[in-house]
């Protein structure tokens, strides 16, 4: 009898550890005004409903790298299954990043970092080689007739802003001509629009977010410039903007991906001995121009 009862109960407790439910984080760089992010959450947050598990979604709203680094500190201190984390600024971010490597905590790293993401001990990378994304840009808009280009960034710290802009000169033939222009739309458009008034011969513009994109249209209509407008990612405004050929075309780095595939990476890797994809996840670049919009227009802010 006795044996029976430490049979059951180991059992039962073999079925508990089983039964447990996986928790992982997710941590990004937004501030909690950029809609892309959003989209980003609820692939994360799907995939973990999916999977049964739970996610948790953090970020800094100041924008600093510092505070960022403190939430992943801390996630790393509440022991989950595994760390999901976005990596625009790996001199700030790289150490709180292998920290947590090194407590055993396995690590995705997603959207941006691609080229940090192996030495700081990262299983792997989702997202679009931001270069290369932005060369594609750069290349259409060459083709299109752009001849002097200017590239908005939001972010100054982010290394893949700053990929995306220098691949589109590139493309370009031409020197890196890039501004800061916050995450602030009305800076945004003025800044935008100062630049534009400086030099009348810029016709060609590359916003690197979409809310980045639409400020930077009202900003070419104040002034009355004749620019080629491209964007980077989704969203209603921008959709609304292709159709109404204010922009030629956005990139489009498919963000559901970005927080859905990390879910699942760590879920085979935890439960099925370290099962992984042999290589990181391109999640884009793609494009979406008039040819296209109106087929995934429902789905910009959503799952794109």
């Amino acid at each position: 009898m006795r044996n029976t009862f430490i049979a059951a109960t180991a059992a039962l407790l073999v079925a508990g550890t089983v039964a447990a439910q996986e928790r992982y984080v997710m941590i990004t760089h937004t501030q909690g005004t950029d809609p892309f992010w959003p989209v980003v959450e609820k692939g994360g947050r799907d995939a973990a409903a999916a999977i049964g598990a739970t996610l948790e979604y953090n970020f800094d709203a100041s924008g600093d790298m510092a505070g960022m680094a403190k939430l992943i500190e801390a996630a790393a201190a509440s022991e989950p299954d595994g760390i999901i984390v976005s990596l625009p600024d790996a001199a700030a971010l790289g150490p709180a990043i292998k920290a947590a490597v090194d407590a055993g905590i396995p690590v995705v790293t997603m959207n941006s970092g691609l080229e940090s993401s192996k030495e700081l001990g990262a299983l792997m990378h989702v997202g679009q080689p931001e270069f290369d994304a932005g060369m594609a840009a750069g290349g259409r808009a060459k083709a299109e007739g752009v001849t002097k280009g200017l590239c908005l960034n939001q972010e100054a710290f982010n290394t893949a802003l700053v990929d995306r802009c220098s691949g589109y000169f590139e493309a370009l033939g031409a020197e890196l001509n890039m501004i800061d222009v916050s995450n602030d739309p009305a800076q945004i458009e003025t800044r935008t629009a100062a630049a534009l008034e400086a030099d009348q011969s810029i016709d060609g513009v590359l916003a690197v977010g979409p809310h980045v994109c639409e400020a930077a249209n009202r900003a070419v209509k104040d002034v009355g410039a004749d620019v080629h407008l491209a964007c980077f990612d989704l969203s209603p405004g921008v959709m609304d903007m292709i159709s109404a050929g204010d922009a030629a075309f956005t990139i489009d780095q498919q963000q559901r991906l970005q927080g859905y595939m990390p879910v699942i990476v760590l879920h085979l890797y935890n439960n099925h001995a370290g099962l992984l994809p042999g290589a990181n996840i391109p999640s884009g670049p793609g494009f979406v121009d008039a040819s296209n919009a109106e087929s995934v227009k429902a789905l910009a802010g959503v799952d794109r």
